[in-house]
């Protein structure tokens, strides 16, 4: 999936500092909201719309097990997102601006 393909901003859904420890919990596998929850400083309603954010920027998926929904990294968005970074920080470590243009 290319980065532009994207469904939301994933530099919007990473600002906050809930989100990317949500992010960093989610490295190890499916979580329940109710196990991220008690991982974190807020409550599993915050929880929930964390996971929306980062659901609608690409990021995360969830699939249903039983009676509740276990959220993963979504394989696809963080690739994309990983290439965007390489591709800009390659092309600024050249000393080219992103596009392949001599920085000035």
């Amino acid at each position: 999936m290319p980065f532009d393909a994207l469904p939301g901003d994933p530099f919007d859904a990473l600002g906050d500092a809930n989100r990317r420890a949500i992010v960093e919990l989610l490295r190890t596998g499916d979580r329940s909201v109710r196990q991220l929850a008690d991982e974190l400083p807020i409550s599993r309603p915050a929880v929930s719309r964390h996971l929306r954010l980062l659901k609608q920027a690409g990021l995360v998926t969830d699939r249903a097990a039983g009676n509740r929904r276990l959220y993963r990294l979504h394989d696809e968005g963080i690739a994309a997102l990983r290439e965007y970074l390489e591709q800009v920080w390659g092309e600024a470590a050249a000393g080219r601006a992103p596009g392949g243009l001599p920085s000035s």
